[in-house]
Order: structure tokens, then C-alpha cells, then sequence
């Protein structure tokens, strides 16, 4: 116990000087609890308020795609440099060291594979996450499938509640099957059901025309996905657009490890989205990389 002979009337109460408040950067998020706001100001920097997410959770459905063969060579190397990681449990707890320091943004949901019908998944227990100490729960929205429209939303309200209850916010990830297309209009109506639903950050593609109508329709963060592997620069050009555009980060897999210069692309990245680096310059960050 503290010694009580001594107690002393404290002095420094600061009068005239406001109490300092830390608001966060993100949008629509003000009011969350403390656990939910601390787990995002690790997945968002707190000086650009933007993240680097590296995505390796494809094996779900995908198996061992090119680049995540062996994600303990491919994978684990950039760790380091990125703001938060999104993959399974499964994967996590067999080849990603838990001294890496990273937030975790865990596929929340399994189930149908690509040989298959995708976004037929259930959920993982919330013990689970909580286990693993993870940041963000990732969960797939089906806006417009004629099949698993329904389920994929139920899924996404009981992860809210589920993680509401444990402090960890959810990540609404919009799918994008071979019915459903990428416009702005669509990709609108898809990140605006998330967040009313209950999503606090949502992740959906890139559109060329009209991105600013999706993330300002959106009450809450839009980190864009990287999708499929495209040409360095034009995954760079992609990424300065959708950050110039209103989006809060990226989560890029496929650009990032199935690269030639995997390190440099992830350099790179980090360039467009934190610094506001142009992807004519960022390029040349990756190209050090390769020489080296």
C-alpha cells in the first residue's frame, strides 16, 4: 500500500491549460470504445492516418497460389515493412513468428474455395480472434449475389455484434463474383450496406471513373484492394489515384509478393500511400531495390 503519512496537496493542475484530447484521424470512428480505437491506430499510422496492408490469405480459397508457395521465404521477409497483415489463423500460427509486431487483420469467415461457388463461408469462433490478439476481423460481403447475398450480410452483422462485445473492430471486404461488376455505382451501394451494417472499415477495388462517389458515400475508412497482379507502375498509379481519391490505405497482395522486387514494390507502396510520393518517383525506390 501507498504510505499515507506523507500526502501532499498536488500543485500542477494545469489551470488555464485544456485538457489535451487525442482525436483519431479516421473518419466516422470518434466515437468507438478505447479497446476498438487502440486496435486501429496500430493498423493505421498515426501521422498520415493511412495504412500499408499486406494481404496472404488467398490460400483459403486459392491454395498455394504463385508467390505464397512458401510464405515463410515469400512473405515473411516484408512483414517489416508493412502496417498490418491479412491472413488465416492457420497460417499465422504455423509460419508467421509472433515476434513480428504487426496487427493482425484475421479472415474471419472459411468455407467455398474457387473450385466451387465462392462467399458460402461460415464464422470462426470470437475466442479465437481474441486468442490470437487480432486487430481487425476481415469478413466477405456478397452485395448482389443472387445466391449468398443474404448470408455473407448475416455474417458480416454477427461479426460486428461478436467483436463489438470484444473490442476488435470488423473489416467488411466486398466480393466481386463473376455476376457482379466494378463501377462506381456498384462499388457505392456495396461499401455504404457495410457500414450500415455495422463495418468499421471497409475494403473494396478501385474504380477509374468516379472512385471519389464510393469512399465519399462511405462513413467509415475504404482501404482498396490490390487485386490481380498488375505492371509495377500501374499498381503505383492505382494506389496514388485511390489515396488522392479519398480511400485511407491499401491492402495489396498479388502486387506486392508476386512482384520481381517484392521489397522494392513494398517500398514503393509505402511511398505513395504515407508520403504522397508520385508513381514516377516511387518507381525509382523500387528499381534501387532490384539493383541492390
Amino acid at each position: 500500500m501507498p504510505d499515507i503519512d506523507d500526502v501532499r496537496q498536488g500543485e500542477k493542475v494545469g489551470i488555464g491549460v485544456p485538457q489535451q484530447t487525442d482525436t483519431t484521424l479516421l473518419k466516422g470512428l470518434s466515437h468507438l470504445d478505447w479497446g476498438m480505437k487502440d486496435r486501429l491506430s496500430r493498423v493505421f499510422d498515426r501521422k498520415s492516418g493511412k495504412t500499408v496492408m499486406l494481404a496472404f490469405d488467398h490460400g483459403y480459397i486459392m491454395g498455394p497460389t504463385s508467390g505464397l508457395e512458401r510464405i515463410d521465404l515469400s512473405i515473411v521477409p516484408l512483414i517489416p515493412f508493412c502496417d498490418c497483415i491479412m491472413c488465416c489463423r492457420g497460417i499465422l500460427r504455423s509460419v508467421v513468428p509472433p515476434t513480428v509486431n504487426k496487427p493482425v487483420s484475421l479472415r474471419f469467415s472459411a468455407g467455398s474455395t474457387i473450385l466451387t461457388y465462392l462467399n458460402e463461408e461460415c464464422l470462426l469462433d470470437i475466442e479465437e480472434a481474441v486468442r490470437i490478439n487480432a486487430s481487425l476481423l476481415a469478413i466477405m460481403v456478397a452485395v448482389g449475389d443472387p445466391k449468398f447475398e443474404g448470408l455473407t450480410i448475416n455474417n458480416l452483422t454477427r461479426t460486428v455484434d461478436l467483436g463489438t462485445r470484444y473490442g476488435i473492430p470488423t473489416l467488411g471486404v466486398t466480393a466481386v463474383g463473376k455476376e457482379l461488376v466494378r463501377d462506381a455505382r456498384y462499388l457505392a451501394m456495396a461499401c455504404r450496406v457495410c457500414a450500415e451494417n455495422g463495418a468499421h472499415v471497409v475494403k473494396t477495388y478501385y474504380c477509374e471513373e468516379g472512385f471519389e462517389q464510393v469512399t465519399n458515400t462511405c462513413p467509415v475508412p475504404i482501404v482498396i484492394a490490390g487485386g490481380k497482379k498488375l505492371p509495377e507502375l500501374d499498381a503505383l498509379n492505382m494506389a496514388y489515384r485511390a489515396i488522392n481519391e479519398g480511400a485511407a490505405g491499401v491492402d495489396m497482395g498479388r502486387n506486392i509478393f508476386q512482384s520481381d522486387n517484392p521489397l522494392g514494390m513494398m517500398l514503393a507502396v509505402r511511398a505513395v500511400v504515407h508520403d504522397g510520393e508520385k508513381p514516377e518517383k516511387a518507381i525509382e525506390i523500387y528499381k534501387g531495390q532490384r539493383k541492390k
